[in-house]
């Protein structure tokens, strides 16, 4: 008869999340979360059946968090920007798991138009965000949204590896600013006419 088990998934994954958010991922250790639940390491083999299996689902546990972000930003009135605004913060305040999702080698790296709709799995309706209500073209949705997360990741990087500080005001601006300058572009490459009026796409 099996061990019975001493920590439930729930607490150990809890812990280790705890861990990532502290030490990053080489914190997250059989020993060092023997020490966070006050034990030794062996209690957690009877849940899990190696630390492979701890790292995927602390990924998984951290990509869900994200995916509330995401969640959060598209239900703003101007979802696209929301979502910008939710990249940028979720790298203010979790830094540590951003970094485990959007700032590690890649095994395989591609151009951005191969690899963004990978990293994002909300892809398709943040795609979706920027064509509809801006009236573009897949294909200039896809150049806007290219090129706005570029900037976007850019900021949230800086933030995520404490290089640089950015007010969640300033990041807006800044990334309005951008926003306005593309989609005015992209609008009169073409033929469509430039929104007279920047202030419906920014507000």
């Amino acid at each position: 008869m099996p061990p019975r088990a001493k920590f439930t998934r729930e607490e150990i994954l809890e812990a280790a999340l705890s861990l990532l958010r502290e030490k990053g991922p080489e914190g997250v250790t059989a020993r060092e979360l023997g020490v966070r639940l006050h034990s030794s390491a062996r209690p957690i083999f009877t849940v899990f059946e190696s630390m492979e299996e701890v790292h995927r689902e602390v990924r998984r546990a951290a990509k869900d968090l994200y995916r509330q972000y995401v969640k959060e930003g598209l239900s703003k009135p101007l979802a696209f920007r929301g979502v910008g605004m939710a990249y940028v913060r979720f790298a203010n305040r979790e830094p540590r798991l951003f970094q485990l999702l959007f700032m590690t080698e890649q095994e395989k790296p591609e151009n951005v138009d191969h690899t963004l709709p990978i990293i994002e799995e909300s892809y398709g309706e943040i795609l979706c965000s920027v064509q509809e209500p801006y009236g573009l073209s897949p294909e200039d949705a896809k150049r806007l949204y290219r090129h706005l997360w570029v900037y976007t990741h850019g900021i949230a990087v800086l933030c995520a590896a404490k290089a640089a500080a950015f007010t969640e005001q300033e990041a807006e601006e800044m990334m309005t600013e951008v926003f306005v300058s593309l989609l005015s572009r992209i609008k009169a490459s073409s033929g469509d006419k430039p929104a007279e009026n920047k202030g419906e796409m920014s507000q």
